[in-house]
């Protein structure tokens, strides 16, 4: 039976990069002044005019992808024979995992015989389109399915996310941050730095006064806990901040060799949460640190 890896909006790879591989891609909806939109890696809009409209004062809002949506695409493949491996947004993020989980009881129950795997990445942006990217290619280098899903299961726990934001007021709208330290830190220039935990939840790692001071902090973490790097690539993303994803490249290339580097724009839905400005770097590590 041949696989097929599926994978949604949230990973954030390049567009150009999915079709080339046939990854198809489950696209989550948000929302501009009640406006229903979707997050289909920058077809329909571009990152700039995003976070143009962010920075304007209009409010984006996500929501989850319908179970049917899940069970559609699942078919599909179903019917054509195939094993299916789906890699999901973070559930500690989203509700939107248990309604793929949902869809693919719903069709076990008609096609009893399907091959339906769903992981969570516990991983969003880059971070879930490394272990994508990853996957992938084992597949294009003909690794079986049981050795793609040992993997990501496996390596998941390897994966390091370290961001930073322009500014709190998108976390605060987003519960992560409480109004009082969103007022305080803007004032005073604090940056946070972020990390995922093993959970797949977002935490607050340290503050750093000033934005240069925060996106070095990024650097600094990646050369302290990557292992193997002339063996990784190390994905960078951004709010509409290319210039400085350029700059953390250059950086990245300075102090540590790595195999490759893919800079990429944040999309809108993880967009929506965190603001323009947004700044991140992904990689593997010995294991996660919460």
């Amino acid at each position: 039976m041949d696989t097929i890896i599926i994978t949604d909006s949230c990973c954030d790879l390049p567009l150009s990069y999915l079709q080339e591989r046939n990854v198809p891609v489950i696209y989550y909806p948000f929302f501009i002044d009640d406006k229903e939109c979707y997050d289909d890696l920058w077809q329909s809009r571009t990152c700039e005019e995003f976070f143009g409209l962010m920075r304007a004062g209009k409010v984006s809002r996500t929501s989850q992808v319908n179970p049917n949506v899940y069970y559609e695409m699942f078919e599909k493949y179903v019917k054509e024979g195939k094993a299916i491996i789906f890699l999901s947004f973070s559930s500690a993020l989203t509700a939107s995992f248990n309604n793929a989980l949902q869809a693919r009881d719903m069709l076990l129950e008609k096609y009893p015989d399907a091959d339906i795997t769903i992981i969570d990445t516990l991983s969003a942006s880059l971070g879930e389109g490394l272990l994508v990217y990853y996957a992938v290619e084992m597949l294009h280098n003909g690794a079986s399915k049981e050795e793609i899903i040992d993997w990501v299961e496996t390596n998941k726990y390897r994966l390091h996310h370290w961001f930073t934001v322009e500014s709190l007021e998108y976390l605060r709208r987003g519960g992560r941050v409480s109004g009082a330290k969103a007022f305080i830190g803007n004032v005073l220039d604090i940056k946070p730095l972020l990390h995922f935990d093993n959970k797949g939840a977002i935490v607050p790692v340290f503050k750093a006064r000033g934005r240069k001071r925060a996106v070095r902090a990024l650097v600094d973490k990646l050369e302290e806990y990557i292992v193997n790097p002339e063996e990784q690539l190390v994905t960078i993303n951004h709010g509409d901040c290319l210039d400085e994803a350029k700059y953390v490249e250059q950086l990245i290339r300075e102090r540590v060799k790595v195999k490759d580097i893919l800079i990429n724009p944040v999309g809108p839905v993880i967009g929506s949460h965190s603001g323009p400005g947004t700044l991140s770097v992904f990689f593997l590590a010995e294991k996660r640190l919460l």
